[in-house]
């Protein structure tokens, strides 16, 4: 079977899109880092800023490869460091949630000023309309790639 020029693109945007996950994850380190948490800490703590979650459902929000596994190496970490706890989930007995402490809760809040510093400044130099577009696109494109493959998860 012969790629159409559809495929073409679509193979084409494969590694400028590894390339811009690599310089997120940058950018996070440099940001995240000298506040004592890494990506990988920051992105588990702050799924749980709004509601407490278990581990499974952690790795199936912020996805970008963290397997169960490696999110729950995260979050035995942060409960550690003091910046989360377990408490009981009243829908499962034996998935307990994640929660921020009152520590967690300020070490993200710590790096907030740094990170709104990056994205204005990012943002300002691509422009809202264009960022804007490539959400859209980006959004359709992994909608597409999960119902190719079975799998229509938000």
């Amino acid at each position: 079977m012969t790629r159409t020029a559809e495929g073409d693109a679509l193979t084409a945007l494969v590694l400028p899109a590894f390339e811009l996950n690599g310089e997120f994850l940058a950018a996070a380190h440099d940001i995240a880092t000298p506040h004592g948490l890494t990506p990988a800490w920051w992105q588990v703590l702050g799924a749980t800023l709004d509601e407490p979650l278990p581990v499974a459902e952690i790795a199936r929000r912020v996805g970008l490869g963290l397997a169960r596994q490696s999110v729950q190496r995260v979050a035995d970490i942060l409960v550690a460091k003091g910046w989360a706890a377990y408490v009981p989930n009243p829908r499962h007995s034996r998935a307990k949630l994640l929660e921020p402490t009152a520590a967690g809760r300020e070490v993200v809040t710590s790096l907030r000023d740094e990170q709104h510093s990056w994205s204005n400044a990012v943002g300002a130099d691509v422009g809202l309309d264009e960022l804007t577009h490539v959400l859209d696109i980006v959004s359709r494109v992994i909608r597409a790639s999960r119902r190719y493959r079975g799998d229509d998860a938000p």
